[in-house]
């Protein structure tokens, strides 16, 4: 009685060496030779890295801006204004990449505030922070505008 060997495909195998054998049938286009389930799923994930990495800058930005909006820290301001500038070029430069994240944006603003707003009132509890986002909910705005005083 012989027992079958089950196979583990280059996808299972090597990782790096499955993208470099996939881009190399694409460009000979040998479609049939496509790992085709493997292929979409990882196309699907870059598109769910994408909206991660935006979702996450875009809470640590609203997050920080409310720091500088409703805590007056002397001390601390210019680090919060270091990762708001940080925060604003990297979001820029996903939209820029992908314009069409920014109907994502649009679409996760309210409950993206309310994960801000969780996080700031954790760490800073005994400050009164708006339960609704006070100023213009525009990306160019968010992106752009000074919403504290100097």
């Amino acid at each position: 009685m012989t027992r079958s060997i089950p196979q583990v495909s280059l996808y299972e195998q090597d990782f790096a060496l499955w993208i470099d054998d996939t881009a190399a049938k694409l460009k000979a286009r040998k479609f049939d030779q496509l790992d085709i389930e493997n292929l979409i799923e990882e196309i699907e994930s870059l598109g769910r890295a994408e909206k991660r990495e935006l979702r996450n800058r875009f809470v640590v930005l609203i997050a920080h801006i409310l720091k500088r909006v409703y805590i007056d820290s002397a001390y601390d301001n210019g680090n919060w204004m270091v990762t708001i500038g940080d925060q604003r070029r990297e979001i820029r430069l996903l939209l820029e990449f992908s314009p069409s994240l920014s109907n994502f944006l649009t679409e996760g603003f309210s409950d993206w505030y309310l994960d801000a707003l969780r996080k700031v009132r954790s760490e800073y509890a005994k400050v009164k922070f708006p339960d609704e986002w006070q100023f213009s909910q525009d990306i160019d705005a968010i992106l752009n505008e000074t919403f504290w005083k100097d």
